[in-house]
């Protein structure tokens, strides 16, 4: 496989700057699914549908703060990139609902934020 460039890299970033505004991730690394990820995505799931929102849902691997588990990162267009964490059924439907819907930041359950754009 050859190299990349820097023009392979500018058209990876476009292709991935036109996909979806807003969106939420899971950990679902082992110790994510260890600390019941599996459960919170299938909450975000059904929040996301009965409230019908078009926020893409989607999975990855351990966001590196496996202590603070089960974690769900957050981007909403115009609000900072949010990793909530200790996430529970409830606390993923209230995302649905405060973050995504309301544009309010869940306060008792972020362990970080991120202002600049984000890139994934």
């Amino acid at each position: 496989m050859a190299a990349l460039t820097a023009k392979d890299f500018d058209a990876i970033k476009t292709s991935v700057q036109d996909g979806a505004k807003n969106w939420i991730r899971v950990g679902m690394s082992t110790c994510g699914i260890a600390a019941g990820a599996g459960k919170i995505y299938r909450a975000l799931e059904e929040e996301i549908s009965r409230q019908g929102q078009s926020v893409s849902l989607r999975t990855c691997g351990c966001l590196g703060m496996c202590y603070a588990e089960p974690l769900v990162e957050v981007c909403i267009e115009g609000l900072p990139r949010v990793v909530y964490c200790r996430v529970t059924e409830d606390c993923a439907r209230e995302i649905v609902r405060g973050h995504v819907m309301g544009r309010k930041l869940l306060q008792d359950y972020i362990l970080a934020m991120h202002y600049e754009e984000a890139f994934s």
